[in-house]
């Protein structure tokens, strides 16, 4: 069944002013229409956030517990329609129904998370220096708050950005993927249907992230994506003058040092490397191997990957699904070739998979490297598929060193059975999570989310940090003495 998606402005739903729609079709089968969105342009994003501003004047004085209370209304909802909003997922973009599963329960968990915030959302006191005087700062919201987000994780990753949004008092415009505007529509109707007030949050379907971003009624932006589009959205933001969360790639690695679990750290590296099809800005997308270990993990690892099984994602048996398009796999392919010439080995995959209910989608096989070097450009730029680069290395200090050595520092991994040498690669390894005899992916909402270098600003998502995004904080001085009271004035 095709899916119509329409825009939500101001409660209503719409299409775009053009009237031109966009199609999405089934990364593992073309011939399935998922689909039809709005192909919106300037005149939709300029409705979008007036509906957005008009909102605010209002729905920042409703008390922070009673928005809490309709996203966790919302959390119902969604937690109602899980199984058809993950098959929706699977359908839109790729990933197997499990996966899908977990996207959706993240969204869920975050509206139970954030909802409690909207009892909490703490100031500070402080002292004051003059007698009969109280000090205190108190959070603000901060107005019309754009979201840009990607289509791997089209419902958890807008939960993210949006729900702590909403519940510090501020209104939203949410432009999703024009690749899985389906699952957008879908997370934005439970917020609809649990009470949010029409224009408290707007969908606009489309490539309009950059008439959104540059919009004079837009007082934030937070984006996730790819690093040369957030570097695009980071500019326009400082010309502007207005706050801008980041979170764009890594070139997260898996550390496996030489009295590791190796059973352990294999089931680490094929989820961490191949799970959601390498697309994740956490996948592993490099293995760190120590050379005692190197060649006995590097034949297990090849066995063990040769042996998932491709297919549609709503296929009971299947464990990795396609790329997310043509564009996607013929970029991954690319990077295969790059790898070639720079000399590298491939000991497995490298080419499309075909055969009985692949043909029709957009499958590659899972693709390992060896003989990988620092130097390589696959083991130093984000592929974004189901490729891992084998870099072999003699220490721990040279492991952490290759580590270190790329420009994005989102997720890294380290396994050993080594306390004091786990503790050390917590300190030194330059990333934003840090997982110990863990893989590089499954990050929880309780804690925050986000990298440093070059995968993003500073900013975070999810756990209490990102409140610090979504708020100003305001001092506020009470005097009750009946006088006045100079501070830092000399009696």
């Amino acid at each position: 069944m095709t899916v119509e998606v329409l825009n939500v402005i101001a409660g209503a739903r719409l299409s775009a002013a053009s009237g031109a729609v966009i199609e999405r079709r089934n990364p593992a089968d073309r011939r399935d229409l998922v689909s039809v969105a709005p192909a919106s342009g300037e005149a939709d994003v300029d409705r979008a956030v007036a509906a957005a501003a008009e909102a605010f004047r209002t729905w920042r004085l409703v008390p922070a517990p009673r928005r809490g209370l309709m996203l966790a209304e919302a959390g119902r909802i969604l937690a109602s329609r899980k199984e058809e909003v993950a098959r929706l997922m699977t359908r839109e973009m790729g990933k197997p129904l499990p996966e899908a599963r977990g996207d959706v329960q993240e969204a869920i968990d975050t509206t139970l998370l954030t909802a409690a915030e909207g009892r909490r959302l703490n100031g500070d006191t402080a002292p004051c220096e003059l007698p009969n005087k109280f000090g205190m700062s108190i959070r603000q919201p901060v107005g019309v708050c754009a979201m840009i987000t990607p289509w791997n994780f089209p419902v958890a990753i807008p939960s993210w950005k949006i729900l702590p949004a909403l519940v510090c008092g501020n209104t939203v415009v949410l432009k999703p993927s024009e690749l899985t505007p389906a699952c957008a529509e879908a997370f934005v109707s439970a917020l609809v249907e649990a009470g949010v007030p029409p224009g408290v949050v707007n969908l606009v379907c489309g490539a309009v992230g950059a008439a959104l971003t540059r919009h004079p009624g837009v007082r934030a932006v937070s984006f996730t994506g790819s690093t040369e589009v957030g570097k695009l959205v980071g500019e326009t933001c400082g010309r502007l003058n207005r706050k801008c969360s980041l979170e764009m790639g890594g070139k997260n690695a898996q550390i496996v040092m030489h009295d590791a679990d190796l059973d352990l750290a294999l089931e680490g590296a094929l989820w961490g490397a191949f799970g959601t099809t390498g697309q994740r800005c956490t996948a592993t997308s490099r293995l760190i191997l120590h050379r005692e270990i190197a060649d006995e993990f590097v034949a297990r690892l090849r066995d063990r990957a040769a042996a998932l099984r491709l297919g549609d994602g709503l296929a009971p048996d299947t464990q990795v699904g396609p790329l997310v398009d043509q564009g996607q796999r013929d970029r991954v392919h690319d990077y295969v070739r790059i790898g070639r010439e720079e000399g590298a080995v491939l000991a497995l995959g490298g080419d499309f998979a075909r055969g009985p209910g692949l043909d029709e989608g957009w499958f590659y096989r899972p693709t390992i490297f060896t003989g990988v070097r620092r130097g390589h450009r696959i083991a130093r730029e984000e592929i974004f598929g189901p490729v891992t680069a084998c870099i072999v290395v003699d220490s721990f200090e040279e492991a952490v060193d290759v580590h270190n050595d790329v420009d994005f520092g989102l997720s890294s991994s380290i396994y050993t059975k080594d306390v004091d040498r786990a503790f050390r690669a917590i300190r030194d390894l330059e990333a934003g999570i840090t997982y110990v005899n863990g893989p590089t992916i499954g990050a929880e909402v309780q804690l925050p989310f986000g990298g440093v270098k070059g995968t993003g600003n500073g900013h975070r998502e999810a756990g209490s940090q990102v409140y610090e995004f979504y708020t100003e904080w305001k001092s506020v001085y009470v005097d009750y003495s009946g006088r006045l009271q100079r501070a830092q004035i000399d009696v």
